[in-house]
């Protein structure tokens, strides 16, 4: 697919969705081209590609669900919004990216959706393997039609058919948080679809964002109903032994520093616990992408997960302050979770393996290895060996 020069953050993003042998991409504004988007802010630190399909549809791309986005980023969306509903966008003076030829992938979409046309908002991240492309899809009138998660290496292919298996099983009531449905699982010119039904307008940024909620917690992993009883680590080592086999053999070592007698209660966790993959409705907590869901590990991986992918994440900390925070949140939070102080140590370790597993598994699958998990995670294991070898043998 011929693309003009394109900075390295949009040009993986346009590949990614739009590369076909009949189809040419150009930075440039051509109002014959068969799409066109607004590059905002630039070509070079692009975040966002806005459908020009018209001024009611460049405005709804940027205004629908502003209530969950970071106060400035939401007034930044607001007045380029406004802008974009008068028909005055050109004051912002961003470049446009011109689409001409097909098929193309919201065409495709519109089709298996039932729809006329749909117009696709596409958010941009810096190149990685592990991302994908997610299309947010209104309809002529602006309305949200979905969201649209695009698998595009045999990595993240994997992570799409897995949310919408997931999605297609989860449980409701017994204080199981409410999500997006799956609206289809597709195939398209060797990609992966999955697309979600859209959230309701009315859902808002979640308070307290290093609040792990912990009864949410523990109807995830219970799948709303009772807790269940304490059952021996072997089932879990078995598990982690059978997924590391090929693996760098480093992680070997604390797998069976964690083969120990000792019970634990075990059930499913979300496996992406974050602040931006939840927001309030309606007095409770709406909860999405659920790719990485799994069941059969210890309860409390999603406590464990929030304060470390927090602090690396949001607080752009180094992997050892990030274990420490996960330490920090299962200390705190245990005892709701029935965790005393070694089983608090226990599953902050067994995290940590679970997320560097994770990461070698990807990696395996074509996304390559994350620089901020890998070999960070193996060293801070090596740390967290040394400085404590209190795990206990006997059976509790």
């Amino acid at each position: 697919m011929p693309i003009s020069p394109l900075g390295p953050r949009l040009a993986w993003v346009v590949q990614a969705i739009f590369e076909n042998p009949g189809v040419t991409v150009t930075a440039d504004d051509d109002p014959a081209a068969t799409l066109r988007y607004a590059v905002i802010p630039s070509l070079e630190r692009a975040r966002f590609l806005l459908p020009l399909a018209s001024p009611r549809v460049t405005a709804a791309a940027l205004l629908a669900y502003n209530a969950l986005r970071p106060p400035k980023v939401r007034a930044g969306r607001a007045a380029v919004g406004l802008l974009a509903r008068v028909g005055l966008l050109g004051l912002t003076r961003a470049p446009v990216l011109s689409v001409h030829g097909g098929p193309l992938l919201p065409e495709f979409l519109a089709e298996q959706l039932g729809q006329e046309r749909l117009h696709a908002a596409i958010g941009v991240r810096p190149p990685d393997p592990h991302h994908k492309p997610t299309l947010q899809l209104f309809d002529d009138a602006g309305r949200p039609r979905g969201y649209a998660k695009i698998g595009w290496n045999n990595g993240t292919r994997a992570m799409v058919r897995a949310e919408a298996a997931t999605l297609a099983g989860l449980p409701t009531g017994g204080g199981f948080p409410p999500a997006p449905r799956l609206r289809l699982h597709t195939r398209w010119q060797g990609r992966e679809i999955a697309v979600i039904e859209p959230m309701p307008r009315t859902v808002k940024r979640v308070r307290d964002p290093e609040n792990p909620r912990v009864d949410t917690v523990l109807a995830v992993a219970r799948r709303g109903g009772p807790a269940t009883d304490p059952v021996p680590v072997t089932g879990l080592i078995a598990t982690w032994r059978r997924r590391a086999a090929g693996a760098d053999p480093r992680i070997h070592p604390f797998i069976d520093a964690l083969d120990v007698d000792l019970r634990l209660e075990f059930g499913d966790w979300h496996g992406d616990w974050v602040p931006w993959n939840m927001a309030r409705h309606r007095g409770g907590l709406l909860v999405w992408d659920w790719e990485n869901r799994a069941a059969g590990v210890p309860v409390g991986f999603d406590v464990a997960h929030l304060a470390f992918q927090t602090a690396l994440s949001t607080h752009g900390r180094p992997a050892a302050d990030c274990a420490r925070s996960a330490d920090a949140a299962l200390a705190e939070h245990g005892p709701r979770l029935g965790l005393d102080p070694v089983r608090q140590r226990y599953v902050a370790d067994a995290y940590l393996v679970e997320l560097w597993l994770r990461t070698h598994e990807l990696s395996a699958g074509g996304a390559g290895w994350n620089p901020k998990l890998h070999p960070a995670l193996l060293d801070v294991l090596t740390a967290r060996s040394a400085a404590s070898r209190d795990v206990p043998r006997a059976r509790r």
